[in-house]
């Protein structure tokens, strides 16, 4: 059996080594190891800590299969031929930053119900609902085809049907956090320009929006918008590394693996522990109380 016959995408490189094409760096992959693991471990305490147990199947569950993932990379720079650590390591990778995203389709859901659901063309429950019912498909589809990657390469048989389901899942998603990100800027223009797409029965916002947005939430939202960023770079970097083939320069080329998926990710659920919404997220400091920007503006006067 040879790796053509098992890869049936694209002839491989001359110097190909393993399924990789490459042998993992030890140190590289022992570092994202403790990284993950260091950032899971906090997670886990600060969603006990806040009681927000749905950062448990999110950002704490993403960070488990980081762990499984990298854990398999670092098996597979002593082992680069086998093909048990690599299969682990594309489901543990591919799957990982979908828990990631729901967290953020949820907190979004949160800031616009107690901001002002007035200024969002969904309300903050159709949110949840919707963007994470679609992270879930999204997640047994790069799941599925990553399975059948997997089990293509254990068989030897040609693993393009299982890229193509991975790529259809990835592309899903990237689709979702492009519409996700184009709703939440409409969101926070309509609430900086005063501007309500629907009237409800007790607006939670002063007339002046965007004056009442404090400023422990303004650093929530820049936090959210960089960690969806990084999110969103990996997403890119995943579809067209998957477009490329099992053989393309993409997938074939370590340091893009390194730059754009492991440290992107890593930035992004570092920033969930920085900025907790067990933290930041405070509801009784969510809004600018009016008298208290009262009094601030008499002192800078």
């Amino acid at each position: 059996m040879t790796l053509a016959s098992v890869f049936a995408t694209s002839n491989p490189p001359q110097n190909h080594v393993g399924p990789y094409n490459y042998v993992p760096t030890e140190w590289i992959c022992i570092l994202f190891v403790v990284l993950y693991s260091i950032s899971t471990v906090l997670h886990l305490g600060q969603a006990l800590k806040f009681r927000l147990w749905w950062m448990l199947p999110t950002a704490t569950f993403a960070g488990v299969l980081e762990v499984l993932g990298w854990s398999a990379r670092l098996w597979s720079s002593h082992s680069p031929k086998l093909l048990t650590p690599y299969e682990m390591q594309l489901v543990g990778t591919i799957i990982a930053p979908t828990p990631l995203v729901a967290a953020n389709f949820i907190i979004l859901g949160k800031i616009i119900n107690q901001v002002g659901p007035q200024f969002s063309r969904l309300t903050p429950k159709l949110y949840t609902i919707i963007f994470c019912c679609f992270d879930v498909i999204c997640l047994i589809v790069q799941a599925l085809g990553g399975a059948s990657a997997a089990r293509a390469v254990s068989q030897g048989t040609g693993a393009a049907m299982g890229a193509n389901i991975m790529l259809g899942g990835i592309a899903a998603q990237l689709f979702a956090i492009v519409v996700y990100v184009a709703l939440a800027a409409e969101f926070f223009l309509r609430l900086k320009l005063n501007a309500p797409f629907r009237h409800v029965e007790q607006p939670r916002i002063s007339e002046k929006g965007q004056r009442a947005v404090s400023k422990n939430l303004r650093i929530l939202i820049c936090a959210m918008a960089f960690c969806t960023l990084c999110i969103l770079i990996r997403s890119i970097y995943r579809t067209v590394e998957l477009a490329g083939g099992w053989f393309g320069p993409v997938i074939t080329t370590e340091r893009y693996f390194d730059w754009l998926d492991g440290a992107m990710v890593t930035l992004a659920i570092y920033t969930l522990n920085f900025f907790h919404p067990g933290v930041w997220f405070n509801k009784d400091d969510l809004i600018a109380r009016p008298s208290q920007e009262a009094a601030d503006e008499e002192a800078a006067a």
